[in-house]
Order: structure tokens, then sequence, then C-alpha cells
């Protein structure tokens, strides 16, 4: 099931691509059989979605990356307070390296013996960010695993040798429905000792016409990005999407606090997915929901912590009150 490589100071822990390739097929046929149709936010993120992603987040309608860094760097020193000498650093979806780099260098500059221990689902991502951090830091040790958070968290649970700080950045909490965030969370909560801790990047609620500028950019990135999951299906499964006939939406509910990412048809249609024996219907105005990004208040950042077996033990966030840091530790 799975493969090893180990360097010195590097050891990679990977599902196979086979898997991958058949857990993403499983996901289309069923959320694209189903009324209303959806598809799973983990699935933008191959290759060239990674690279949109950091596009969309160098541009200057997309606040959170800008600001989230701004927030680690303040209170980085502050974050090593709570540990010992020695942890193990574990970010769950490593993406870019910019905040890791932010982490690992506070926690080095006060003396702590670091493994850094990044999880995610791109094995290429995971090797290209670990070879560029090896090189920079001398003394850190990497143990990277390619899976799930879950399946991850679960690997290294058996592998770690000292307290961990499991950080969750990007508000990638907000991809999730809110009921199912408390369901992560509590499960995250299920493997960690008393001495680990949590951090969570979180956007909080704020004007709708900030939020329309940061996902309706201007250029155009974040529907590349989003579209990018039709011609994923169009080369991996045998698809026939026609990108022009699939229009870019991002309303944004103020009541649930959420935008919606959608792929709306502009006409009646019948889209072949040849290695899935499949036929998607689409009606004219019909939409396949391909992300949700939710926001929170501090009461509900709070009540998302307590529900989970956690409490908020530090919170820091902008001088515009537009995004959060929180460190919640288990109960």
């Amino acid at each position: 099931m799975h493969t090893l490589r180990e360097r010195n100071r590097f050891k990679l822990i990977g599902v196979r691509a086979e898997e991958q390739r058949a857990s993403f097929g499983e996901d289309v046929a069923q959320g694209l059989s189903r009324t209303p149709k959806r598809l799973s936010y983990r699935f933008l993120y191959d290759a060239e979605g990674s690279r949109l992603f950091e596009a969309i987040c160098a541009l200057p309608e997309y606040y959170p990356t800008r600001v989230e860094t701004g927030i680690l760097r303040g209170h980085v020193d502050a974050l090593g307070t709570s540990f010992g000498s020695a942890l193990w650093f574990v970010e769950l979806g490593s993406g870019s390296d910019r905040k890791a780099r932010i982490l690992i260098e506070g926690l080095l500059r006060r003396g702590k013996d670091v493994c850094y221990a990044p999880i995610d689902i791109s094995r290429h991502a995971l090797e290209k960010n670990c070879e560029a951090l090896l090189e920079t830091y001398p003394g850190l040790r990497i143990h990277a695993v390619a899976a799930d958070y879950l399946e991850g968290l679960r690997h290294l649970k058996s592998e770690s040798d000292g307290p961990m700080l499991v950080a969750w950045l990007g508000s990638s909490i907000g991809n999730l429905e809110r009921d199912d965030a408390v369901a992560f969370v509590a499960q995250v909560r299920r493997w960690m000792n008393p001495t680990d801790r949590f951090l969570v990047g979180i956007d909080l609620r704020k004007d709708a016409a900030i939020l329309e500028r940061a996902y309706r950019d201007s250029q155009g990135v974040t529907e590349r990005f989003i579209k990018n999951v039709l011609t994923r299906i169009n080369r991996e499964l045998g698809g026939h999407f026609d990108l022009e006939s699939m229009e870019y939406e991002a309303p944004y509910d103020g009541e649930a606090g959420r935008v919606d990412m959608l792929l709306t048809s502009k006409r009646r249609q019948d889209v072949p997915i040849d290695g899935l024996s499949l036929v998607v219907h689409l009606d004219r105005g019909e939409s396949i929901h391909a992300e949700s990004s939710y926001k929170y208040s501090r009461e509900e950042i709070a009540a998302l912590g307590r529900q989970a077996g956690m409490k908020l033990e530090a919170q820091w966030m902008d001088v515009s009150g537009w995004f959060s840091v929180n460190l919640f530790a288990p109960t």
C-alpha cells in the first residue's frame, strides 16, 4: 500500500498514485450523479490547481494569505512558549512552504529541536517543498506523509517521540460544512495528547464587498482554478466538458456566512465521461458545486472548539479584524 523513501534527515511515506486516481474517479461519479451536483474541494489541487492557487494567493484582492502570514510573523515567538525543547510540527496540507518557514524559523530561533511533518495528498508538492527546506535548514528533520489528513495523523502518532504542534492554516476549515468542521476537529482531538496543540487559521465574517472581490478577482485566476477540476476530469477520466459552456459564480450568503464557488451550465447539455461509463446531464442554469468557504465570528470559533473537545488557549487577529489564527488545547 505504501512506499518508503529515507535519507538521513528525510522520510516520506506515500499513498500510491493509483489509489489517488481511484478516489478521484469515485468522487466524480458519486458527485455528478446526485442532485444538486457537487465535487470535493480536495481534488482542485492537482499540479496545475496548486499552481493556480499559489497565483490566487498573490493577488491583491485575495487577502487571507497576506493577512494570515502577517499574524504568524507577529506571534510565532509567543507560540513557541507552549512547548519544551523539542516538538513535531505537523502541517495539514503543505501547499506552499511560505507559512511553514515562518513557524520553523521561529521555533528554531527559540532553540527548539523541530521535526517537520507535513501531510498532503500530493506527493509531488511534498517532495518539492521538503527538498527546499532541507537545504535551507541543516538541523531540520522532516517526516512527510502523502495521504489524507487523518490517515497521516494516525501514522505520525505511532512515529512521534514528543509533543505535536498540528497546524491547519489558510482557513482550510472554511471548506467544510459547519457540522463537518466540528467533527473533523474532534477527530484531530482524538489523536492529541495533553501537551499537543492545534493551530488553526480561520477567516472571519466581514463585509460582502470584500469577499466578492476576493473570490471573483479581476484577472480571472480564481475562475481558472475552479474550472481546472473539469480539465482534470477530461484528462484523467476521459471527460468531455466544454469549459466555455460553464460559467463561474461565487455568491455570498451573509446569513450562513458562506461563499459558494459554482460552475453553472450556460445551456442544456449531456457530458460523457468515458472512463466512468457515465453521461452527466446538465440543464441550463444548473450548477456543479466545487467549493465553499465559510466565515466565522469570534463566538463561533470558541463554540467550534468547545463542541470538539478543545479550549481556545490563544487567538490572534490582524488590525482590521479580517482573519484569525487560533491556538486550541485539548480539554
